[in-house]
């Protein structure tokens, strides 16, 4: 069979696959696009969006509880699983076929199937061979493979979006991202949560003081959050599991309808046979220059978070991916700058980061004021009964620009967006101090949160 020849080939199908494509077929090139999953990406099948939409009926859960416990409302409310999965169906299944035909409308001939090199600037996918000028790896990323027996037991995040019904105990292995947001989004629905982290610290890449707050939020909540418990097996017992886990000099053993690989993401790159291409790679990460482009094969390049860059987000797949698009297209030799890009995880309440940690502050020999403060007293936070509300804002001496804003509370993923923009478009303190914010609203506390 005569392979089909295109300017562009992209690998994947999500928030940077798209841009890529779209931009580069705009361009008057000719772009094919390939995934073996359904089309849509990861964010809006199964990550961002249908996470939140779970995420909206235990704000309303947790709204009536902090509510119910001073008295102003009475009565119960629960969550009803199956309608709920039902609400996010409703945005994620039709996305597929809505992308499918955004592609055959802007000309992209669409692959489906299992993206593998055969040649520097060849890929196979089924009995397809096809060849390309260029190539973005846009592949996104999959789940850890943990290194503990019985591994093959362990459910993913995307089971536990997909759940018909929720199980009565739920154990999640690993406490970042995706082990926090799910306790919250289960527990909340009514299940039995326990939470094991291999170290003490959980959610690594946030501030360690607001992750404590955090901590003792989801405890309160009846979370069972168990830190240095290294999960060494999990066997299965009739229509249950069992968990073993190594705690100090200890072993412990608990019982789950449901365990979930909640130990993080990695570029999704082994089924692409990259040696074959000449791509170098270590530590399975691609090695890439400044601009996004394989050190070794100037055919190819990778954006979002096959990328294996520091943030593995979104926003930055499609900041990313336009930087590609103008390096392909000639525009300007083009890189990504990550100042500014906000995080977030999407417990209740939220927690959230923007710029440096203290501790990357100090290694960086930075000289800086901080700001840090749990103020449940504060209105934002009595207004609503909620308990858990801190900040903590690093600024430079001499400069007075922010270095670093974490926030953890009420409305704290909208908040920290304003700080991100401060810092993207390098606005100082004082600056900030001189906005007036409509109140009574969270962003009007940034000015008391400035050191």
């Amino acid at each position: 069979m005569t392979p089909s020849s295109y300017d562009l080939i992209v690998i994947g199908s999500g928030t940077a696959a798209n841009v890529a494509a779209f931009n580069c077929r705009k361009a008057g090139w000719s772009v094919a696009v390939i995934d073996h999953r359904p089309f849509g990406g990861t964010c809006a099948l199964r990550g961002c969006d249908p996470k939140k939409i779970l995420l909206a009926a235990t704000e309303v859960v947790d709204s009536f509880a902090r509510m119910r416990a001073i008295g102003t409302v009475h009565g119960d409310v629960h969550i009803d699983w199956a309608a709920l999965q039902r609400h996010k169906r409703s945005f994620t299944d039709p996305v597929p076929e809505k992308r499918e035909h955004a592609y055959a409308r802007q000309g992209i001939d669409a692959y489906h199937g299992r993206a593998r090199f055969s040649g520097p600037n060849t890929i196979v996918v089924g009995d397809a061979t096809l060849i390309a000028r260029h190539i973005v790896i846009a592949a996104g990323a999959e789940p850890v493979q943990l290194p503990i027996e019985g591994a093959g037991h362990l459910a993913l995040s995307d089971d536990f979006l997909e759940l018909e019904s929720l199980p009565r105990r739920i154990v999640l292995v690993g406490g970042g991202y995706i082990g926090f947001e799910f306790a919250h989004i289960a527990a909340r629905a009514g299940a039995q949560v326990t939470v094991l982290n291999r170290s003490a610290h959980p959610l690594a890449g946030f501030d360690p003081d607001l992750v404590g707050l955090l901590l003792e939020r989801t405890r309160a909540l009846g979370v069972d959050v168990r830190l240095d418990h290294e999960v060494k097996a999990v066997r299965k017992r009739g229509d249950a599991f069992e968990v073993e886990a190594q705690c100090a000099d200890d072993r412990v053993t608990m019982t789950a309808d449901l365990v979930i690989n909640s130990g993080g993401r990695a570029p999704a790159l082994e089924a692409l046979d990259l040696d074959a291409a000449g791509i170098a790679h270590e530590h399975g990460k691609l090695r890439l220059d400044a601009h996004l482009r394989s050190t070794t094969n100037p055919a190819v390049y990778a954006a979002g978070d096959a990328a294996g860059g520091p943030l593995p987000l979104t926003p930055v797949a499609a900041l990313e991916a336009h930087a590609v698009v103008d390096n392909l297209l000639g525009t300007r030799a083009a890189t990504v700058d990550y100042t500014g890009i906000p995080s977030a995880v999407f417990t209740l309440p939220t927690l959230t980061r923007v710029g440096l940690l203290e501790t990357e502050a100090k290694a960086q020999g930075l000289r800086y004021k901080v700001a840090h403060a749990s103020v449940p007293d504060w209105f934002t936070a009595r207004r609503v009964n909620e308990p858990c509300y801190g900040y903590k804002v690093l600024v430079e001496e001499g400069s007075g620009h922010i270095l670093g804003a974490h926030l953890i509370g009420p409305d704290a993923a909208e908040v920290i967006n304003l700080f991100g923009f401060a810092m993207r478009s390098g606005l100082t303190a004082d600056a900030i101090r001189h906005a007036t914010f409509a109140y009574p609203t969270a962003a009007s506390d940034i000015e008391s949160m400035l050191p």
